[in-house]
């Protein structure tokens, strides 16, 4: 008899928010896609204890905080489509599109870079 299956959480990036693939073999889980994504993180902490931060402080520049504004904006509206079809008795197939519109946009909405 085996046990109860598991699946697996998928785990983003520290930095890009990709999601990181591979196998775990043991010891730590990784928090980061790839050296570079790494390297990335280690400055930019680096950067925020010089600029008297606090360490869990998130740096954005004025063109990644509009670009995550405009992918929340794209969220709420798929969201209000799919208020909007329920009302108005949209059919099966209509509001699985709808609902798969705001999984993209729930997961675009998760990249943080």
């Amino acid at each position: 008899m085996t046990g109860p299956t598991t699946r697996a959480v998928p785990r983003h990036c520290g930095w890009c928010g990709r999601e990181i693939t591979g196998d775990a073999r043991g010891g730590r889980p990784r928090r980061y896609c790839a050296q570079s994504c790494r390297q990335r993180a280690y400055e930019q902490r680096g950067q925020v204890r010089r600029g008297g931060l606090p360490e869990d402080a998130v740096v954005l520049s004025a063109a990644e905080l509009a670009d995550l504004q405009d992918r929340l904006f794209q969220l709420r509206c798929a969201a209000e489509d799919v208020v909007t079809a329920v009302a108005d008795g949209a059919d099966r197939d209509e509001l699985r599109i709808l609902a798969q519109r705001v999984g993209e946009a729930a997961e675009a909405v998760e990249r943080l870079r």
